[in-house]
Formats: structure tokens, C-alpha cells, sequence
């Protein structure tokens, strides 16, 4: 694909995975385009961020379906007005059935080291304290398409950080955050040009 991707991301809060996205799209190191941002929570800030980029966005929220379900396919009816040719979640919390139409075409970040740290509940600055508690010496993030659970398809990209003696879940954060802002992009251009195959639960990098 040559032209520039047309990317559908799904926020639940600040939108600082977005605005890495809307960055790197201005500097040149990704050729691609925010086609439409939807969020599961009307406050989220990255809908302001969305606004001020001129980029298409819309609320569902979970609480407005009973089923998730139904709750999913109002998200990609959202999504698909749009025509993404993919969906990137950016600090998502939501759970989503991915439809057929977009299997292998829906990727997550997670601020840890999957499997560690991960799944329900596993979110935010939560997900740090937890490393540290736990006394782990290396942390970092991790690139994965989704399927129908929490933080369990198969992973694209790992990027580590070290665990400090002093850190907080804050600065721990801020360190993975880094990381982060390098492996989604990478893991978008390897999609965009074709060099990712997914035999099983591992991802065949070409």
C-alpha cells in the first residue's frame, strides 16, 4: 500500500496515543491519515484533540447496549463510515467482538510486557504499579492485533524498559510511554506495507 493508510482509532481518555499518531503523521515518519476517532466515554480529552485536527468523532458507549455484541457493532458501524483500512486502540477499555470484516485488521498497545500485567482490570497507571510492586526489574509495551479477549492476541512488537529502584507509577509510565511512541508506528508501517502474517498466536514479521 502505497497510499497513505486511513487509520480508525478508539479512545477511552486523554488521547496521548492519538496525538503520537497525529505527530508522527506530520513529521513524515508515518504515511497515514486519522480517518475518524471514536470514543467509549463522551469526556475523553482526546475528543478535543480529535476536534482540533479536523478529524471526524463520535461517542458510543458501552453502557448504552446490552450486549457487547451490539455495543461492538455500533462501534465498527461507526468505524466503517469512514472506511479505515485499520482500527487502533489507544487507551481503549472497552471489550469488542471483532467482526469478520476487520479480523486481522484491529491492533492494540498494552503498557506491559504481555503475557505479564495484563488482561481485565489491567489498565493505566495501574498496570505500573502493579510491575512494581511485583518487583519486576524490566517493563515495557507491546504491540498485538486483538481478538474477542483482553490483552490475548497475537503480538506484533515488544519494546522493554528498564524498572528502577525509585520509580513511581508515574515515572515508570512516562518511560514506557516512550517506548510506546516508537512500537505503534513501527508495528502500523509493517501492516502498511505487508509484512505481517498471522500463523496461530504468533505474528510471522516478513
Amino acid at each position: 500500500m502505497t497510499r497513505p493508510l486511513r487509520l480508525g482509532v478508539l479512545i477511552s481518555g486523554g488521547g496521548t496515543t492519538l496525538q503520537n499518531f497525529l505527530d508522527r503523521i506530520a513529521s513524515g515518519g508515518m504515511s497515514a491519515e486519522v480517518a475518524v476517532v471514536v470514543s467509549s466515554n463522551p469526556q475523553a480529552y482526546g475528543l478535543e484533540r480529535a476536534k482540533s485536527a479536523g478529524i471526524p468523532a463520535f461517542v458510543v458507549e458501552r453502557k448504552s447496549y446490552k450486549t457487547t455484541e451490539a455495543f461492538s457493532e455500533a462501534t465498527f458501524g461507526a468505524l466503517r463510515k469512514h472506511a479505515p483500512n485499520l482500527v487502533c486502540l489507544a487507551g481503549y477499555l472497552k471489550l469488542l467482538h471483532i467482526p469478520d470484516d476487520y479480523a486481522g485488521r484491529v491492533m492494540n498497545i498494552h503498557p506491559a510486557l504481555i503475557p505479564a500485567f495484563s488482561g481485565h482490570g489491567y489498565y493505566g497507571h495501574a498496570v505500573h504499579q502493579a510491575a512494581i510492586d511485583y518487583g519486576v526489574k524490566v517493563s515495557g509495551c507491546t504491540v498485538h492485533f486483538v481478538n474477542n479477549e483482553y490483552d490475548a492476541g497475537p503480538i506484533i512488537i515488544q519494546r522493554p524498559c528498564p524498572v528502577l529502584a525509585d520509580d513511581t507509577a508515574d515515572s515508570l509510565a512516562a518511560r514506557v510511554f516512550r517506548e510506546e511512541c516508537v512500537a505503534y508506528p513501527q508495528a502500523i508501517r509493517l501492516f502498511q506495507s505487508g509484512r505481517l502474517k498471522i500463523e496461530g498466536r504468533k505474528v510471522i514479521i516478513a
